[in-house]
């Protein structure tokens, strides 16, 4: 399914009136996951800025260990400081990694704003070397502006 044919089946889970916030996003997670053959771990991470952690949110994907990371550690952490999209091509090239699987071999992380205030972010990871594109970017911008509707 392209991104394209996704974007609208987003929205209308973020529209659903019969599930609760964590349960369209673990939909969202669903979605993705079924869908797009190289996201092989999808998840969200919840910012607590006065603690400066990031905490699990729903995800699809192998058990992880991960469910509070510090600001600034590894790639989600350091989204959490930069602001920023972050994709790696190829884990094992990253000094400041947190290894969740060997399997795991590259990774997307995508900010998701509330107000301008970054509150946490979508985590993808892939058993794939360099699969994301700019495509992949601007389609995880798209599905974080429609979950940001939700809060």
């Amino acid at each position: 399914m392209t991104f394209q044919e996704l974007q609208p089946k987003v929205t209308e889970i973020t529209l659903n009136t019969t599930q609760s916030r964590d349960e369209k996003l673990l939909s969202i997670c669903q979605l993705l996951s079924d869908s797009i053959s190289y996201y092989n771990w999808v998840g969200f991470y919840f910012a607590n800025h006065q603690a400066k952690t990031l905490h699990l949110g729903p995800y699809v994907g192998a058990e992880t260990d991960h469910t509070v990371i510090p600001f600034g550690k590894g790639i989600c952490g350091q989204v959490a400081v930069s602001n920023e999209n972050f994709v790696v091509p190829d884990v094992s090239a990253q000094d400041n990694y947190i290894a969740c699987s060997f399997t795991v071999k590259s990774e997307i992380v995508v900010p998701l704003f509330v107000n301008g205030e970054n509150i946490g972010q979508i985590d993808i990871d892939s058993h794939v070397i360099d699969p994301f594109t700019k495509e992949d970017e601007k389609f995880l911008e798209f599905v974080n502006k429609e979950i940001a509707k939700l809060y």
